[in-house]
């Protein structure tokens, strides 16, 4: 009879491949058996919570005061939390506390509405009655004068017409239309802004600015801060040596028929700034100051930005 194979623990354990812990019969003198020790279950790590959602800082609707009428303006602050906001169709440009400028056009309707739009998505709405006014309109028993600008004229008219639509739609950065204006120059008053000529019943153009005639030589300033975008040293054909100051927000001014101009494009000019002499350059039937406004598209009326004539 052949010798018995044994296989001793250790070879069963690398056999099976797995670990072997010996009962207390299989204990030889130097082996010690160690019984498992039960462990509590550590307690699961509590997931952070989540950070509280900051409360907007700012009004909850619409906050605003200036003049709400045909030509007018306001100047106030977007709800807390805005993402974007608008005057109708109008874009407003909000400031980091979200105040904006906004303003209504000569013929603006009567009714619009400011819209919010949150950060949430929840819109916020404010309607806005305009008062309409009452223009002065000149009836006249002639006809309008026929024909166009001639191809001539046109060729040197476009080039200035597109420097004064870039000029006016800069977007530069200034704070200026968050100043009251003051007057650029004072003086006679001879022609008001919204005053039209209704030929035959064909209706002219109406007059986009205030006329101050205070004498030719005499200088006007700034009204409010701003960045020059246009100084035009060589006369444009209908407005003269040309001046447009870019306030911010879409908010803008133009000084046309100086005589002479101190400022160039590119300049930053602080309200009270001198910027030229009272003139007759262009097409201008004696010399004086003819001041416009706009915000974005809208012709707006300089008399309603500013107080009483000093």
């Amino acid at each position: 009879m052949g010798k018995a194979w044994f296989a001793g623990p250790a070879i069963i354990a690398l056999i099976a491949g797995c670990a072997v812990v010996p009962s207390v019969e299989a204990t030889s003198e130097n082996t010690e058996t160690v019984q498992p020790v039960a462990t509590a279950t550590p307690a699961p790590i509590p997931a952070p919570a989540p950070a509280p959602t900051p409360t907007p800082t700012g009004p909850s609707t619409f906050l605003y005061d200036g003049e709400l009428t045909q030509g007018g303006w306001i100047r106030g602050q977007a709800p807390g939390g805005t993402a974007t906001a608008r005057l109708g169709e109008q874009e407003l440009s909000l400031d980091d506390e979200g105040r904006f400028f906004a303003a209504f056009d000569r013929d603006a309707e009567r009714t619009t509405e400011l819209v919010a739009t949150l950060e949430n998505g929840r819109e916020v709405r404010s309607p806005i009655t305009v008062s309409l006014r009452d223009w002065n309109i000149e009836h006249v028993n002639v006809a309008r004068r026929p024909g166009g600008a001639s191809e001539a004229f046109m060729r040197r008219r476009q080039p200035e017409l597109d420097a004064i639509w870039d000029a006016r739609t800069a977007n530069s950065d200034s704070d200026g239309w968050k100043q009251d204006f003051i007057w650029p120059v004072t003086g006679r008053i001879s022609g008001r802004f919204g005053s039209q000529r209704i030929y035959r019943g064909e209706p002219g153009s109406y007059h986009s600015g205030l006329d101050i005639a205070p004498g030719a030589g005499v200088p006007f300033v700034a009204p409010a801060d701003g960045v020059v975008t246009l100084a035009a040293d060589d006369p444009f054909s209908l407005e003269g040596h040309l001046i447009i100051i870019d306030h911010g927000a879409g908010l803008n001014s133009a000084f046309l028929h100086s005589s002479q101009i101190f400022v160039t494009e590119g300049q930053r000019v602080q309200q009270g700034d001198r910027l030229g002499l009272i003139g007759a350059t262009g097409r201008a039937t004696g010399p004086h100051l003819h001041w416009s406004i706009k915000w974005h598209l809208a012709r707006l009326d300089p008399l309603l930005f500013v107080g009483p004539m000093p």
